[in-house]
């Protein structure tokens, strides 16, 4: 069984984690979810349900030294939604939360990571944004932003397809079982 790891930003889209966990599941996969600090937050009252959902302690926070690992080895890691400041915290290098801590390490252990950002266009006028992008994408992470991926909207605008979850899903599939 392929082991995804599913690490979530505080962006809208993170609440809708259950059905992304069960589309998951419902290709084969076992998924563990890991949140960013304010994401752990926006979830807090489901998290017991997450948790259940998945069969994995849901992560939000460094285990301690000693402490044994809680979760099976990755063979993939989706990280969505991801927002401006995770891009950037990751494209530097800066792994003060958990979910960017291992998927900076994913990186030299070559886990094969795909990421989609949720951001909003004034975000990407930010000079940051598109080099964090490009940095990602050079260590060979799959960044699914522009054309194919996620298209930024205006601020405070959601749109009527909403997020393209699929396209995420697709993704890891794509790396997990891939086509002749």
């Amino acid at each position: 069984m392929t082991t995804l790891y599913l690490f979530g930003s505080a962006a809208p889209p993170v609440l809708e984690v259950a059905e992304v966990i069960k589309a998951g599941q419902g290709r084969g996969w076992d998924v563990c979810l890991g949140l960013t600090p304010t994401a752990a937050r926006w979830l807090e009252a489901d998290l017991s349900a997450l948790e259940e959902l998945s069969g994995h302690s849901v992560r939000s926070k460094y285990k301690l030294p000693g402490e044994p690992d809680a979760w099976p080895k990755a063979d993939v890691i989706l990280f969505a939604p991801a927002t401006f400041n995770t891009m950037n915290h990751w494209a530097l290098g800066l792994t003060d939360r958990f979910v960017v801590g291992v998927v900076a390490e994913g990186i030299g252990k070559r886990i094969p990571t795909v990421v989609m950002p949720c951001v909003n266009a004034a975000y990407v006028q930010h000079r940051a944004f598109e080099r964090s992008v490009a940095e990602l994408r050079d260590m060979g992470v799959t960044v699914l932003y522009g054309d194919g991926g996620f298209v930024p909207n205006q601020p405070g605008e959601r749109r009527s397809e909403g997020y393209p979850w699929h396209l995420a899903l697709n993704a890891v599939d794509a790396i997990v079982s891939p086509r002749p």
